[in-house]
């Protein structure tokens, strides 16, 4: 049950005091980042790759540009709202205290969900500034946004309790991650891979995630916006059965 509202607001407000002290060095590295992908690949590839589809290149990134971010911000801000209360010894008096483990959960994630939202809406600002982005289903895409971030933001909290140190933190957003979106069309459409080589991407679970995203832009997707939706709900049921198991059994919580 939740009950304990004060407790919730007052991790999530700690969480979000937290990001407001580095707001504008968090704000400044996507506006950099976003300027940087546009220059290489709408102006290096876009030249030479004008349209996907019916879609201008330029436009066609954007989705991906916004989930590549999204995904390492996501896991970023929650692995390490979790870790730090670890590494400080804090974590016990957390346990200790009259606050549910769903309370817990909600404060931390929702912190690290609202934080990635704000990054991925700066992003989509910022691509205006290069490309003229038009949106099919609005209301859809800040649905997908919001679940996107808050999927990868339970992933993220899985991490930070896994982790023993910070070098851990990394080590599945750089070898799992970021690899994975960039084999998972973010910049490209899987119908242009040979055919052994689109079958063999088609088991990357990143696809079905960006796949949908996209949808939500262009309404149209490399698989089903169904098959998507169907993906991202998958994930999120096992990632939260991994929280509830970890909390059940006080894996790396309770030594």
């Amino acid at each position: 049950m939740i009950g304990n509202f004060r407790g919730i607001r007052a991790i999530y407000g700690f969480e979000m005091a937290r990001f407001g002290r580095t707001f504008w060095t968090s704000l400044l590295l996507p506006v950099i980042t976003t300027t940087l992908y546009f220059v290489v690949f709408g102006s290096a590839i876009g030249s030479r790759m004008s349209a996907v589809g019916d879609v201008p290149y330029g436009a066609f990134i954007v989705p991906g540009l916004m989930m590549l971010t999204m995904f390492t911000e996501s896991i970023s801000n929650a692995s390490f709202g979790i870790y730090m209360p670890k590494w400080t010894g804090t974590i016990y008096e957390m346990l200790s205290s009259p606050m549910s483990p769903l309370e817990l959960l909600i404060a931390y994630v929702g912190a690290a969900a609202t934080k990635s939202v704000i990054i991925g809406a700066i992003i989509f600002a910022t691509a205006h500034l290069f490309v003229d982005v038009q949106v099919a289903h609005p209301l859809l895409m800040a649905a997908f946004m919001v679940l996107m971030a808050v999927t990868f933001c339970l992933f993220g909290f899985i991490i930070g309790i896994w982790a023993q140190s910070f070098e851990q933190l990394q080590v599945i957003p750089l070898l799992v991650v970021y690899p994975l979106t960039f084999l998972g069309g973010a910049f490209y459409s899987i119908d242009m891979l040979p055919a052994a080589w689109r079958a063999l991407t088609l088991f990357n679970p990143v696809v079905y995630l960006i796949s949908g995203f996209r949808w939500t832009f262009f309404d149209r997707g490399d698989v089903g916006i169904g098959v998507s939706m169907g993906a991202v709900a998958i994930f999120l049921a096992l990632c939260l059965a991994v929280i509830f198991w970890v909390f059940r059994t006080g894996y790396r919580l309770k030594n």
